[in-house]
């Protein structure tokens, strides 16, 4: 695990860089308020690192037109089969009794409630 430096360690480490700094000969020079390291003249300029136009962009608003409208496509519903489907009848304990054939076109029929 990495130790951390409390303020008070880097302050002390900050004065004697310092004063060794100044014992070797170095000096410090002191700055107005207020001085600014812009050069006042004009504006400034862009970026250090582009010295090169834009290249220009490519318009991609059709093609991501194209992605949405693929993506919100309507859904195409397809016809009912027509051939037999089997189907299980339950007993009134859910156990399975027999399969019945039955059209797709018919509804299939509900068990009568009346005797419970």
């Amino acid at each position: 695990m990495k130790v951390r430096t409390t303020k008070e360690q880097q302050r002390e480490r900050l004065r004697r860089d310092m004063e060794r700094f100044l014992s070797r000969g170095g000096s410090i020079k002191r700055v107005p308020p207020g001085t600014s390291g812009e050069p006042p003249q004009g504006a400034r300029p862009l970026s250090p690192f582009s010295h090169t136009p834009r290249p220009q962009r490519t318009d991609l608003s059709r093609l991501a037109a194209t992605i949405d409208a693929r993506k919100h496509k309507p859904k195409v519903r397809r016809a009912r089969s027509t051939t037999p489907r089997r189907r299980l009848i339950y007993d009134d304990f859910g156990e399975p009794l027999r399969w019945v054939w039955e059209d797709a076109t018919t509804a299939p029929d509900t068990p009568d409630k009346e005797n419970s």
